[in-house]
Protein backbone atom coordinates (compact mmCIF):
# COMPACT_ATOMS: atom_id res chain seq x y z
CA UNK A 1 0.00 0.00 0.00
CA UNK A 2 1.36 3.36 -1.02
CA UNK A 3 -1.18 5.74 0.56
CA UNK A 4 -4.28 5.66 2.81
CA UNK A 5 -6.79 8.07 1.27
CA UNK A 6 -9.45 7.89 4.04
CA UNK A 7 -8.89 7.87 7.75
CA UNK A 8 -9.67 4.66 9.55
CA UNK A 9 -13.23 4.46 10.92
CA UNK A 10 -14.65 6.94 8.40
CA UNK A 11 -17.85 6.22 6.44
CA UNK A 12 -17.70 6.96 2.70
CA UNK A 13 -19.96 6.42 -0.32
CA UNK A 14 -19.65 3.34 -2.45
CA UNK A 15 -16.99 3.78 -5.14
CA UNK A 16 -14.90 6.29 -3.19
CA UNK A 17 -11.14 5.44 -3.40
CA UNK A 18 -9.84 4.60 0.04
CA UNK A 19 -6.23 3.46 -0.68
CA UNK A 20 -3.59 3.70 -3.37
CA UNK A 21 -1.55 0.50 -3.83
CA UNK A 22 1.75 -0.14 -5.60
CA UNK A 23 2.12 -2.03 -8.86
CA UNK A 24 5.60 -3.51 -8.24
CA UNK A 25 5.31 -7.28 -8.90
CA UNK A 26 8.49 -7.83 -6.88
CA UNK A 27 6.65 -6.70 -3.77
CA UNK A 28 4.53 -9.69 -2.72
CA UNK A 29 2.83 -7.63 -0.05
CA UNK A 30 1.76 -5.06 -2.58
CA UNK A 31 0.55 -7.71 -4.97
CA UNK A 32 -1.40 -9.37 -2.18
CA UNK A 33 -2.88 -6.09 -1.12
CA UNK A 34 -3.80 -5.30 -4.69
CA UNK A 35 -5.43 -8.68 -5.15
CA UNK A 36 -7.25 -8.19 -1.86
CA UNK A 37 -8.46 -4.77 -3.00
CA UNK A 38 -9.70 -6.18 -6.30
CA UNK A 39 -11.47 -8.99 -4.46
CA UNK A 40 -13.09 -6.55 -2.00
CA UNK A 41 -14.13 -4.32 -4.89
CA UNK A 42 -15.86 -7.23 -6.61
CA UNK A 43 -17.55 -8.21 -3.38
CA UNK A 44 -18.60 -4.60 -2.81
CA UNK A 45 -20.06 -4.32 -6.31
CA UNK A 46 -21.94 -7.56 -5.80
CA UNK A 47 -23.33 -6.46 -2.42
CA UNK A 48 -24.12 -2.97 -3.77
CA UNK A 49 -26.24 -4.56 -6.47
CA UNK A 50 -28.02 -6.74 -3.93
CA UNK A 51 -28.63 -3.97 -1.40
CA UNK A 52 -29.52 -1.16 -3.86
CA UNK A 53 -32.56 0.70 -2.46
CA UNK A 54 -35.89 0.63 -4.28
CA UNK A 55 -36.78 3.61 -6.43
CA UNK A 56 -38.58 6.22 -4.37
CA UNK A 57 -37.24 5.10 -0.98
CA UNK A 58 -34.10 7.23 -1.03
CA UNK A 59 -30.54 6.20 -0.13
CA UNK A 60 -30.26 3.61 2.60
CA UNK A 61 -28.40 4.89 5.61
CA UNK A 62 -26.44 1.63 5.93
CA UNK A 63 -25.51 1.33 2.25
CA UNK A 64 -21.79 1.78 2.98
CA UNK A 65 -21.70 -0.47 6.04
CA UNK A 66 -21.71 -3.86 4.38
CA UNK A 67 -21.67 -7.11 6.23
CA UNK A 68 -18.61 -9.27 5.53
CA UNK A 69 -19.31 -12.40 3.59
CA UNK A 70 -18.29 -15.61 5.27
CA UNK A 71 -16.31 -17.72 2.87
CA UNK A 72 -16.22 -21.54 3.30
CA UNK A 73 -13.06 -23.11 4.68
CA UNK A 74 -10.52 -24.50 2.23
CA UNK A 75 -10.84 -27.99 3.72
CA UNK A 76 -14.58 -28.13 3.14
CA UNK A 77 -14.10 -26.92 -0.43
CA UNK A 78 -12.23 -30.11 -1.25
CA UNK A 79 -15.14 -32.33 -0.28
CA UNK A 80 -17.70 -32.60 -3.06
CA UNK A 81 -21.24 -31.86 -1.84
CA UNK A 82 -23.95 -34.48 -2.42
CA UNK A 83 -25.96 -34.18 -5.59
CA UNK A 84 -28.94 -31.91 -5.06
CA UNK A 85 -32.35 -32.56 -6.65
CA UNK A 86 -33.13 -30.44 -9.70
CA UNK A 87 -34.43 -27.04 -8.64
CA UNK A 88 -37.64 -25.61 -10.10
CA UNK A 89 -37.30 -22.98 -12.81
CA UNK A 90 -36.39 -19.57 -11.47
CA UNK A 91 -39.23 -17.06 -11.19
CA UNK A 92 -38.95 -13.66 -12.78
CA UNK A 93 -37.97 -10.97 -10.29
CA UNK A 94 -40.78 -8.70 -9.03
CA UNK A 95 -40.92 -5.38 -10.83
CA UNK A 96 -39.53 -2.41 -8.97
CA UNK A 97 -42.00 -0.15 -7.20
CA UNK A 98 -42.97 2.89 -9.27
CA UNK A 99 -41.83 6.28 -8.12
CA UNK A 100 -45.43 7.50 -7.71
CA UNK A 101 -46.41 4.75 -5.29
CA UNK A 102 -47.09 6.17 -1.81
CA UNK A 103 -44.97 5.03 1.13
CA UNK A 104 -47.94 4.42 3.40
CA UNK A 105 -49.05 1.33 1.54
CA UNK A 106 -52.09 3.00 -0.13
CA UNK A 107 -52.97 3.06 -3.81
CA UNK A 108 -51.49 5.51 -6.30
CA UNK A 109 -52.67 9.15 -6.22
CA UNK A 110 -55.21 9.92 -8.95
CA UNK A 111 -54.39 12.55 -11.57
CA UNK A 112 -56.85 15.45 -11.43
CA UNK A 113 -56.86 19.23 -11.63
CA UNK A 114 -57.55 21.28 -8.46
CA UNK A 115 -61.15 22.21 -9.44
CA UNK A 116 -61.91 18.54 -10.05
CA UNK A 117 -60.40 17.61 -6.68
CA UNK A 118 -62.58 20.21 -4.96
CA UNK A 119 -65.67 18.87 -6.74
CA UNK A 120 -64.80 15.34 -5.64
CA UNK A 121 -64.33 16.53 -2.06
CA UNK A 122 -67.69 18.34 -2.07
CA UNK A 123 -69.44 15.24 -3.44
CA UNK A 124 -67.62 12.86 -1.10
CA UNK A 125 -66.00 10.96 -3.96
CA UNK A 126 -62.65 9.15 -3.61
CA UNK A 127 -60.74 10.04 -6.78
CA UNK A 128 -58.87 6.74 -6.62
CA UNK A 129 -62.13 4.89 -7.24
CA UNK A 130 -63.13 7.00 -10.28
CA UNK A 131 -62.60 5.67 -13.79
CA UNK A 132 -60.53 8.28 -15.62
CA UNK A 133 -61.33 9.12 -19.23
CA UNK A 134 -59.12 12.18 -19.68
CA UNK A 135 -55.82 12.27 -21.56
CA UNK A 136 -52.98 10.48 -19.78
CA UNK A 137 -55.31 8.97 -17.18
CA UNK A 138 -56.60 12.39 -16.02
CA UNK A 139 -59.83 12.37 -13.99
CA UNK A 140 -62.26 14.91 -15.49
CA UNK A 141 -65.23 16.74 -13.98
CA UNK A 142 -67.58 14.50 -15.95
CA UNK A 143 -65.88 11.41 -14.53
CA UNK A 144 -66.52 12.61 -10.97
CA UNK A 145 -70.13 13.55 -11.70
CA UNK A 146 -70.74 10.23 -13.40
CA UNK A 147 -69.28 8.38 -10.42
CA UNK A 148 -71.31 10.40 -7.89
CA UNK A 149 -74.62 10.23 -9.75
CA UNK A 150 -77.24 7.95 -8.24
CA UNK A 151 -78.14 5.00 -10.39
CA UNK A 152 -80.96 5.71 -12.79
CA UNK A 153 -83.94 3.50 -12.30
CA UNK A 154 -84.54 1.35 -15.34
CA UNK A 155 -87.86 -0.43 -15.81
CA UNK A 156 -87.59 -4.14 -15.31
CA UNK A 157 -87.48 -6.08 -18.61
CA UNK A 158 -90.31 -8.48 -19.35
CA UNK A 159 -89.85 -11.97 -18.01
CA UNK A 160 -88.33 -14.28 -20.66
CA UNK A 161 -90.39 -17.07 -22.00
CA UNK A 162 -89.56 -20.58 -20.98
CA UNK A 163 -86.47 -21.87 -22.68
CA UNK A 164 -85.06 -18.42 -23.47
CA UNK A 165 -81.94 -17.18 -21.66
CA UNK A 166 -82.40 -14.21 -19.35
CA UNK A 167 -81.03 -10.97 -20.86
CA UNK A 168 -78.01 -9.37 -19.18
CA UNK A 169 -79.06 -6.06 -17.53
CA UNK A 170 -77.31 -2.98 -18.87
CA UNK A 171 -75.74 -0.45 -16.53
CA UNK A 172 -77.77 2.81 -16.30
CA UNK A 173 -76.19 5.89 -17.83
CA UNK A 174 -76.85 9.29 -16.23
CA UNK A 175 -77.63 12.17 -18.58
CA UNK A 176 -75.87 15.13 -16.96
CA UNK A 177 -76.59 17.52 -19.83
CA UNK A 178 -80.32 17.26 -19.08
CA UNK A 179 -79.81 18.20 -15.42
CA UNK A 180 -78.25 21.61 -16.09
CA UNK A 181 -79.08 24.56 -18.29
CA UNK A 182 -76.73 27.31 -19.40
CA UNK A 183 -78.19 30.64 -20.50
CA UNK A 184 -75.84 33.00 -22.36
CA UNK A 185 -75.74 36.46 -20.80
CA UNK A 186 -76.22 38.79 -23.72
CA UNK A 187 -78.49 41.49 -25.13
CA UNK A 188 -80.90 43.08 -22.68
CA UNK A 189 -79.91 40.88 -19.75
CA UNK A 190 -76.22 41.65 -20.20
CA UNK A 191 -76.92 45.40 -20.41
CA UNK A 192 -79.18 45.29 -17.34
CA UNK A 193 -76.64 43.32 -15.30
CA UNK A 194 -73.86 45.78 -16.10
CA UNK A 195 -76.08 48.78 -15.30
CA UNK A 196 -77.23 47.35 -11.97
CA UNK A 197 -73.68 46.52 -10.87
CA UNK A 198 -72.51 50.01 -11.84
CA UNK A 199 -75.37 51.65 -9.95
CA UNK A 200 -75.08 49.48 -6.83
CA UNK A 201 -71.36 50.16 -6.42
CA UNK A 202 -71.42 53.83 -7.47
CA UNK A 203 -74.44 55.44 -5.80
CA UNK A 204 -74.74 55.07 -1.98
CA UNK A 205 -78.20 53.55 -1.64
CA UNK A 206 -80.60 54.26 1.22
CA UNK A 207 -83.98 52.49 1.40
CA UNK A 208 -86.93 53.52 3.57
CA UNK A 209 -90.20 51.62 4.09
CA UNK A 210 -93.77 52.69 4.83
CA UNK A 211 -96.90 50.58 5.34
CA UNK A 212 -100.00 52.24 3.92
CA UNK A 213 -103.74 51.60 4.19
CA UNK A 214 -104.82 51.65 0.52
CA UNK A 215 -108.43 50.66 1.02
CA UNK A 216 -109.65 53.96 -0.48
CA UNK A 217 -107.18 53.61 -3.35
CA UNK A 218 -108.76 50.28 -4.29
CA UNK A 219 -112.20 51.91 -4.23
CA UNK A 220 -110.94 54.68 -6.51
CA UNK A 221 -109.58 52.09 -8.94
CA UNK A 222 -113.02 50.51 -9.19
CA UNK A 223 -114.68 53.90 -9.74
CA UNK A 224 -112.22 54.86 -12.51
CA UNK A 225 -112.91 51.59 -14.36
CA UNK A 226 -116.56 52.64 -14.61
CA UNK A 227 -115.85 56.07 -16.10
CA UNK A 228 -116.02 56.50 -19.91
CA UNK A 229 -112.57 58.17 -20.06
CA UNK A 230 -111.00 54.87 -19.03
CA UNK A 231 -113.23 52.52 -21.00
CA UNK A 232 -110.44 51.39 -23.37
CA UNK A 233 -107.58 51.20 -20.88
CA UNK A 234 -106.64 49.00 -17.95
CA UNK A 235 -106.88 50.77 -14.62
CA UNK A 236 -104.74 49.16 -11.92
CA UNK A 237 -103.29 50.21 -8.55
CA UNK A 238 -99.99 50.86 -10.39
CA UNK A 239 -101.66 53.75 -12.19
CA UNK A 240 -102.50 55.54 -8.94
CA UNK A 241 -99.13 54.74 -7.31
CA UNK A 242 -97.31 56.19 -10.34
CA UNK A 243 -99.57 59.25 -10.29
CA UNK A 244 -98.84 59.77 -6.57
CA UNK A 245 -95.11 59.64 -7.31
CA UNK A 246 -95.47 62.22 -10.08
CA UNK A 247 -97.36 64.52 -7.73
CA UNK A 248 -94.71 64.12 -5.01
CA UNK A 249 -91.98 64.97 -7.54
CA UNK A 250 -93.83 68.17 -8.43
CA UNK A 251 -93.79 69.20 -4.77
CA UNK A 252 -90.21 67.95 -4.12
CA UNK A 253 -88.34 68.53 -7.40
CA UNK A 254 -84.88 67.74 -5.97
CA UNK A 255 -85.79 64.06 -5.74
CA UNK A 256 -85.96 64.07 -9.55
CA UNK A 257 -82.24 64.63 -10.08
CA UNK A 258 -78.99 63.02 -11.19
CA UNK A 259 -75.34 63.19 -10.11
CA UNK A 260 -72.76 64.59 -12.54
CA UNK A 261 -69.50 63.05 -11.38
CA UNK A 262 -67.27 64.87 -13.87
CA UNK A 263 -68.65 68.32 -13.09
CA UNK A 264 -69.35 67.50 -9.44
CA UNK A 265 -72.88 68.91 -9.72
CA UNK A 266 -76.41 67.82 -8.88
CA UNK A 267 -78.64 68.15 -11.94
CA UNK A 268 -82.29 68.75 -11.01
CA UNK A 269 -84.72 67.81 -13.82
CA UNK A 270 -87.82 69.99 -14.19
CA UNK A 271 -89.47 67.34 -16.32
CA UNK A 272 -90.28 63.74 -15.44
CA UNK A 273 -89.52 60.79 -17.71
CA UNK A 274 -91.10 58.15 -15.51
CA UNK A 275 -89.46 54.73 -15.80
CA UNK A 276 -91.63 51.62 -15.37
CA UNK A 277 -89.66 48.46 -14.52
CA UNK A 278 -91.07 45.55 -16.53
CA UNK A 279 -90.10 41.88 -16.33
CA UNK A 280 -89.88 40.24 -19.78
CA UNK A 281 -88.61 36.99 -21.25
CA UNK A 282 -85.43 38.83 -22.25
CA UNK A 283 -84.88 40.17 -18.73
CA UNK A 284 -85.72 43.35 -16.84
CA UNK A 285 -86.27 46.43 -18.97
CA UNK A 286 -87.06 49.96 -17.77
CA UNK A 287 -88.70 52.00 -20.52
CA UNK A 288 -89.97 55.42 -19.55
CA UNK A 289 -92.92 57.65 -20.35
CA UNK A 290 -91.61 60.95 -21.67
CA UNK A 291 -92.95 64.06 -19.89
CA UNK A 292 -95.20 61.86 -17.76
CA UNK A 293 -95.84 64.65 -15.25
CA UNK A 294 -97.49 66.84 -17.88
CA UNK A 295 -100.07 64.24 -19.01
CA UNK A 296 -103.66 64.14 -17.70
CA UNK A 297 -104.59 60.91 -15.91
CA UNK A 298 -106.48 59.27 -18.85
CA UNK A 299 -103.64 60.02 -21.28
CA UNK A 300 -101.10 58.85 -18.75
CA UNK A 301 -103.07 55.62 -18.26
CA UNK A 302 -102.97 54.89 -22.02
CA UNK A 303 -99.24 55.62 -22.19
CA UNK A 304 -98.64 53.30 -19.25
CA UNK A 305 -100.65 50.49 -20.84
CA UNK A 306 -98.90 50.86 -24.20
CA UNK A 307 -95.49 50.89 -22.53
CA UNK A 308 -96.08 47.68 -20.56
CA UNK A 309 -97.58 45.82 -23.53
CA UNK A 310 -94.69 46.82 -25.79
CA UNK A 311 -92.16 45.67 -23.18
CA UNK A 312 -93.79 42.26 -22.70
CA UNK A 313 -93.87 41.72 -26.45
CA UNK A 314 -90.15 42.47 -26.67
CA UNK A 315 -90.60 45.55 -28.89
CA UNK A 316 -89.10 48.16 -26.56
CA UNK A 317 -86.67 50.40 -28.42
CA UNK A 318 -83.39 51.76 -26.99
CA UNK A 319 -84.83 55.28 -27.23
CA UNK A 320 -87.71 54.29 -24.95
CA UNK A 321 -85.22 53.13 -22.29
CA UNK A 322 -83.00 56.20 -22.36
CA UNK A 323 -83.38 59.51 -20.56
CA UNK A 324 -85.31 58.28 -17.52
CA UNK A 325 -85.35 60.53 -14.44
CA UNK A 326 -87.13 58.45 -11.75
CA UNK A 327 -88.62 54.94 -11.69
CA UNK A 328 -91.45 52.96 -10.13
CA UNK A 329 -91.52 49.15 -9.90
CA UNK A 330 -94.36 46.86 -8.87
CA UNK A 331 -92.97 43.87 -6.95
CA UNK A 332 -96.40 43.06 -5.55
CA UNK A 333 -97.40 41.24 -8.75
CA UNK A 334 -94.85 38.57 -7.75
CA UNK A 335 -96.40 38.09 -4.31
CA UNK A 336 -93.72 40.11 -2.53
CA UNK A 337 -94.43 42.52 0.34
CA UNK A 338 -91.38 44.77 0.00
CA UNK A 339 -87.84 45.04 -1.35
CA UNK A 340 -84.78 47.25 -1.65
CA UNK A 341 -84.76 48.23 -5.33
CA UNK A 342 -81.55 49.34 -7.06
CA UNK A 343 -81.64 52.83 -8.55
CA UNK A 344 -81.67 52.94 -12.33
CA UNK A 345 -78.34 54.42 -13.56
CA UNK A 346 -78.51 58.18 -14.11
CA UNK A 347 -81.43 58.64 -11.73
CA UNK A 348 -81.78 59.63 -8.10
CA UNK A 349 -84.59 57.44 -6.73
CA UNK A 350 -86.82 54.43 -7.35
CA UNK A 351 -90.15 53.56 -5.70
CA UNK A 352 -91.33 49.97 -5.17
CA UNK A 353 -94.69 48.87 -3.83
CA UNK A 354 -95.56 45.40 -2.67
CA UNK A 355 -98.63 43.23 -2.83
CA UNK A 356 -101.90 44.55 -1.44
CA UNK A 357 -103.13 42.28 1.33
CA UNK A 358 -106.00 42.10 3.82
CA UNK A 359 -104.49 42.94 7.20
CA UNK A 360 -105.76 43.95 10.66
CA UNK A 361 -105.49 47.74 10.90
CA UNK A 362 -106.58 50.35 13.39
CA UNK A 363 -109.02 52.59 11.51
CA UNK A 364 -110.86 55.40 13.29
CA UNK A 365 -109.95 53.92 16.66
CA UNK A 366 -111.20 50.42 15.85
CA UNK A 367 -109.42 47.29 14.67
CA UNK A 368 -110.62 46.41 11.20
CA UNK A 369 -109.50 44.40 8.17
CA UNK A 370 -108.08 46.83 5.62
CA UNK A 371 -106.20 46.72 2.30
CA UNK A 372 -102.54 47.34 3.17
CA UNK A 373 -99.37 47.58 1.10
CA UNK A 374 -95.71 48.44 1.79
CA UNK A 375 -93.85 51.19 -0.07
CA UNK A 376 -90.05 51.14 -0.46
CA UNK A 377 -88.11 54.17 -1.63
CA UNK A 378 -84.41 53.80 -2.52
CA UNK A 379 -82.51 57.03 -3.16
CA UNK A 380 -78.97 58.26 -3.82
CA UNK A 381 -77.73 59.62 -0.51
CA UNK A 382 -75.19 61.89 -2.23
CA UNK A 383 -77.95 64.26 -3.34
CA UNK A 384 -81.07 63.15 -1.45
CA UNK A 385 -80.73 63.18 2.33
CA UNK A 386 -82.92 61.33 4.80
CA UNK A 387 -85.24 64.27 5.37
CA UNK A 388 -86.08 64.76 1.71
CA UNK A 389 -86.45 61.03 1.09
CA UNK A 390 -88.76 60.66 4.09
CA UNK A 391 -90.93 63.60 3.01
CA UNK A 392 -91.38 62.15 -0.46
CA UNK A 393 -92.30 58.71 0.89
CA UNK A 394 -94.68 60.19 3.46
CA UNK A 395 -96.51 62.29 0.84
CA UNK A 396 -96.90 59.32 -1.52
CA UNK A 397 -98.37 57.30 1.35
CA UNK A 398 -100.80 60.09 2.24
CA UNK A 399 -102.05 60.31 -1.35
CA UNK A 400 -102.65 56.55 -1.49
CA UNK A 401 -104.51 56.57 1.82
CA UNK A 402 -107.01 59.13 0.46
CA UNK A 403 -106.40 59.74 -3.28
CA UNK A 404 -109.59 61.72 -3.93
CA UNK A 405 -109.01 64.25 -1.16
CA UNK A 406 -105.33 64.58 -2.03
CA UNK A 407 -106.17 65.20 -5.67
CA UNK A 408 -108.51 68.00 -4.68
CA UNK A 409 -105.97 69.55 -2.31
CA UNK A 410 -102.87 69.21 -4.47
CA UNK A 411 -104.43 69.41 -7.91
Amino acid sequence: MRELLVEAGSTVDVGTPIIRVGDDPADPGAVGAQNGAVQRQEEGSEEETREKPLVGYGEKASATQRRKRRRPAAASAAVAPPAAPPSPPAQAPAPAREASAPLNGGSARALAKPPVRKLAKDLGVDLRSVTATGPGGLVTREDVQRHAAPPTEVPAPPAPESGEPEPTPEAPVADFAAREERIPVKGVRRHTAAAMVSSAFTAPHVTEFLQVDVTKTMRTVRKLRERPEFADVKVSPLLLVAKALLTAVRHHPRVNASWDEEAQEIVVKHYVNLGIAAATDRGLVVPNIKDAGAKPLPEFARALQELTETAREGRTTPAAMSGGTITVTNVGVFGVDAGTPIINPGEGAILAFGQIRDMPWVHKGKLKVRKVTTLSLSFDHRMIDGELGSEVLRDIGAMLEDPEMTALAWG
